[in-house]
């Protein structure tokens, strides 16, 4: 079930246009980057009232605390009270940082997530988790809170390439996997091209907030939704700072549930057909990524820092079958090695 607080739709504008005339704050503020400035922002400014823009930087490189401060100094600059209300119009980085900024200035204002990108859709913006990265850890400084609302409109999507669209995909895959084994099974015989797009946000927004609404704080069941995450985190850390190799999310998360489902296959969850199935329907709709023996050894130590870990063992969420997932499995440094090797054979 869908959150009364989630709106999804095509063309939201009027929806846009009636909230903001059923709820009033003392000021607000838009959150952009160079994209949605361009492309999302002239679609939607009529429709908030008086409004001011902060500007930051595209791209996961630009999730950190100097971008932070940027937009915490507007903010005092423009005297933000906690009346006040940030609005965060982007993708995955944006709500993340928006929402984590707007959480933390003066112990917290209101914010209202407005992704631009199918990833920050159907993920980033549901479920009230921010953070921004740290020391080259993905999400490593974060909170918990959630937004006051969420407007996913499945027109942005037009504005988008090709590749940014198959990046939130492996979410949707991700959420089918661990959640819905029907879904699972009509998926894998579809493109990514025959996908109606506004059906496919609704289902994985529904899985999430179930999810979320169980355990809000990740203390548990949560976890499921980190399938694939794990080593999926630590290729696209790895990867970030070589702009030859720098990965997408979702493309680091595909790799990340191929590796997992092999380490599920190994824990006899998952039968040899169900990963010989995931992994060709990965490969078909992302191709394979060159990663190397040597890049191996600089990945697999990355996941040290995975926020899952307790008492510096390393813990995973894997399938348990199809359409069912688990969490807290303790994974070995040479099943991780194994499970990356198996990544490069294939």
């Amino acid at each position: 079930m869908i959150p009364s607080n989630i709106y999804i739709g095509k063309s939201l504008k009027e929806t846009v246009k009636d909230y903001f005339s059923k709820n009033s704050f003392s000021k607000i503020g838009v959150l952009v980057d160079e994209n949605t400035y361009k492309h999302c922002y002239s679609i939607l400014k009529s429709y908030i009232p008086d409004h001011f823009l902060i500007q930051i930087k595209s791209g996961e490189e630009n999730k950190y605390l100097d971008t932070c401060t940027h937009i915490w100094r507007v903010m005092t600059e423009q005297q933000l009270d906690r009346k006040a209300l940030l609005i965060n119009l982007g993708g995955g980085v944006i709500g993340d940082m928006g929402g984590f900024c707007a959480a933390t200035y003066k112990r917290g204002v209101s914010f209202i997530q407005m992704p631009t990108t199918l990833l920050s859709m159907v993920d980033a913006s549901v479920g009230g988790k921010l953070g921004i990265d740290f020391e080259g850890f993905k999400n490593h400084i974060g909170v918990f809170q959630e937004p006051l609302a969420v407007f996913i409109d499945a027109a942005f999507l037009a504005t988008l390439p090709k590749r940014e669209v198959k990046s939130g995909f492996a979410e949707i895959i991700k959420h089918n996997l661990i959640a819905d084994s029907q879904a699972w099974a009509e998926m894998k015989v579809k493109s990514f091209e025959e996908f109606n797009w506004e059906d496919a946000i609704k289902h994985s927004v529904a899985i999430k907030a179930g999810v979320v609404a169980k355990d809000p704080t990740e203390k548990g069941l949560r976890k499921i939704l980190n399938f694939g995450h794990t080593l999926g985190h630590a290729v696209e850390s790895y990867f970030l700072p070589i702009p030859e190799k720098k990965l997408l999310h979702g493309e680091a998360i595909a790799i990340g549930m191929i590796v997992e489902a092999w380490l599920a296959c190994e824990k006899h969850f998952i039968k040899p057909t169900d990963l010989k199935e995931i992994t060709n329907y990965i490969v078909k709709q992302y191709g394979k990524v060159s990663i190397t023996p040597d890049e191996v050894k600089e990945i697999v130590p990355l996941t040290l820092q995975d926020k899952k870990n307790e008492s510096n063992v390393v813990l995973y969420s894997l399938l348990e079958k199809i359409g069912h997932a688990n969490y807290n499995i303790e994974i070995s440094e040479s099943e991780m090695y194994d499970a990356m090797y198996y990544y490069i054979s294939i």
